[in-house]
């Protein structure tokens, strides 16, 4: 949880090395985009050759992404449109930690929802922000306090490089920055090679989607779009 944003005169490298869930990378501004406000969308439930194309192999900036058996994932963390149960206005990111879902709130009632997998106990944000910045096959820069946990991680550090972009880098195809009043939270959207994450807590905080997702997510979120991330659940709200 489209394809590639023109960079050439919008890069911005981020000066901030260390990040909560080991996503620090270089960051990348894109123009914001106008959200439709009179428009509705139908919700009709994808096909099998549809859910086959969709979870497809695809290639992306050079890089080819390996196809998803699908039918291994609990079909409720398919990407899909949905009503929308968020209650927020048209163009807002929602996280709902504890039902793993991520919605992008569509005009007319509707939102697309995608499986999403998150952190762990303790390596979790909640809030409101923006999307400050979006990255397409970022790099990943391991800080100091992962290192720590993770010795073995030392040759991804930020004094390293860290690691190239690729299919196996743990960022995946895209990254999307969450700031709020101003200020790098530390938290992620991002993709993921591993499916087999969605629908757990496993991460170091940031909230990670399948990568075929996260390219269909990173066409659908504008630059400065509103997110909101409940950890207790859409229903404590």
């Amino acid at each position: 949880m489209p394809t590639v944003c023109t960079l050439s005169r919008r890069a911005f490298l981020l000066g901030a090395a260390a990040t909560l869930a080991g996503c620090a990378t270089t960051e990348t501004s894109v123009k914001n985009a106008p959200i439709p406000q009179k428009v509705s969308y139908p919700i009709v439930p994808a096909t099998v050759e549809e859910l086959a194309a969709r979870y497809a192999a695809v290639e992306d900036g050079g890089h080819v992404i390996p196809a998803i058996p699908y039918q291994e994932i609990d079909p409720k963390y398919y990407r899909q449109r949905v009503k929308d149960p968020t209650g927020e206005p048209a163009g807002t990111v929602v996280v709902d930690t504890a039902a793993r879902f991520l919605y992008v709130v569509e005009p007319g009632g509707t939102a697309m929802r995608y499986g999403v997998g998150i952190g762990r106990d303790g390596f979790a944000w909640e809030g409101e922000g923006v999307i400050q910045w979006r990255q397409p096959w970022p790099r990943w820069k391991v800080p100091a306090d992962m290192i720590k946990r993770q010795p073995s991680l030392a040759k991804y550090s930020v004094e390293n490089g860290g690691m190239e972009p690729g299919i196996k880098n743990p960022l995946g195809a895209r990254a999307l920055y969450i700031h709020q009043n101003g200020q790098d939270t530390l938290y992620r959207l991002h993709g993921s090679p591993d499916w087999k994450s969605i629908g757990k807590a496993t991460s170091s905080g940031c909230v990670r989607l399948i990568n075929q997702d996260v390219l269909d997510l990173y066409k659908r979120v504008p630059y400065h779009a509103r997110i909101v991330v409940h950890q207790g659940g859409l229903e404590a709200v």
